[in-house]
């Protein structure tokens, strides 16, 4: 028991269900909330409601965007020979600050037979239609049981295609998610990447 009332209690609980919070944290942002001023914490909430209403995902990469085409995609001057496909669009920031000039493939997650997450559930079949003028693909899926499984099922399949297909070289650590890699990690990473199928 806290001694807090209900209604911070609710606040506690909401942010504890954001990964990486725990409880301690969630009562140290739930009590930062109540000490705030009313504006900058219905400027903090509005914000969020912006986010929900106006964010859906691009409809070529499947990045989070604003508009039907996301920037990323809409840019010429990137290499279009290069798809980089990724889990989840916090890694196309990633890849972003590392340094990639290619285009982006989220596939939404990892295939996880356990939780129910098959290859139907994933952004894999949009993939195929984007191959045309493509002649590398990196699969830089997680370092984890769900993202090898993910990047062995794609390479089989982008096997029957001429391309290079590569991953991501061994210098992230495994079972490590990639939003926790620093940096360098990642670009070594990147420029290191070996080859998994090519023809």
């Amino acid at each position: 028991m806290t001694g807090l009332p209900p209604t911070i209690e609710k606040i506690i609980d909401s942010f504890s269900r954001f990964p990486g919070i725990g409880k301690k944290t969630a009562q140290r942002l739930a009590l930062h909330v109540m000490k705030a001023d009313k504006d900058s914490i219905l400027q903090f909430a509005g914000a969020l409601i912006d986010a929900k209403e106006k964010v859906s995902h691009c409809g070529i990469c499947y990045n989070y965007s604003e508009e039907d085409i996301c920037s990323i995609c809409l840019n010429p001057m990137r290499d279009r020979a290069l798809i980089c496909v990724v889990e989840e669009p916090a890694d196309v920031i990633l890849f972003e600050k590392a340094g990639f000039k290619g285009y982006y493939h989220v596939l939404g997650g990892a295939l996880s037979p356990l939780d129910g997450i098959g290859p139907d559930d994933l952004n894999i079949n949009p993939l195929f239609q984007r191959l045309s003028g493509v002649t590398e693909i990196i699969l830089a899926t997680n370092m984890s049981v769900e993202g090898d499984t993910t990047t062995l099922y794609l390479s089989k399949l982008l096997s029957d295609y001429h391309l290079k297909i590569t991953r991501l070289a061994r210098g992230v650590p495994v079972g490590s998610h990639l939003e926790y890699v620093d940096e360098a990690t990642l670009s070594r990473s990147l420029s290191e990447r070996v080859l998994i199928h090519n023809e």
